[in-house]
C-alpha cells in the first residue's frame, strides 16, 4: 500500500532558496527571484508574474560563487493564495556542459547533507 502520490520526477530534488533570474526568451524584461527546490532536471521557484506552461525561458542561478544559465522550459504553474506571485515549475533543455557537471556537484553534496 503506497502513501501519498507516486513521485515522477526525473531526479532527486533538494531544498535550495537562491537568487535567480529569469528572462522569458524573445523578451527583453529580466526578472530577479528565489528559487525553492532545485535538482539536475529542473527547478521550481517563485515569480511575480504569471509565465504559461510550455514558454522556454532563460534561467540564471546562482549557487554560492558559481553561476549557471540553462535555457528551460515552464512546465506548471500555480498562484499563491491571495497574492500576486506564483510558484512556477521549469525543466532544464539545454545547458554548457561544465555548467551542468557545476550542478551537478552542487546537488549531489546538498543531497549527501540531508
Amino acid at each position: 500500500m503506497q502513501n501519498g502520490p507516486e513521485e515522477t520526477r526525473l531526479s532527486p530534488r533538494v531544498s535550495f532558496s537562491g537568487p535567480l533570474r529569469c528572462q522569458v526568451r524573445g523578451s527583453g524584461e529580466i526578472s530577479g527571484t528565489i528559487s525553492e527546490d532545485l535538482s539536475l532536471s529542473g527547478i521550481r521557484f517563485i515569480s511575480s508574474k504569471f509565465i504559461p506552461a510550455q514558454t522556454p525561458v532563460m534561467l540564471e542561478i546562482s549557487l554560492f560563487s558559481q553561476i549557471v544559465r540553462p535555457i528551460a522550459q515552464i512546465i506548471w504553474a500555480a498562484p499563491f493564495a491571495r497574492q500576486d506571485r506564483f510558484h512556477l515549475g521549469a525543466r532544464f533543455l539545454e545547458w554548457d556542459p561544465k555548467e551542468k557537471k557545476n550542478l551537478s556537484d552542487f546537488v549531489n553534496m546538498r543531497l549527501r547533507q540531508q
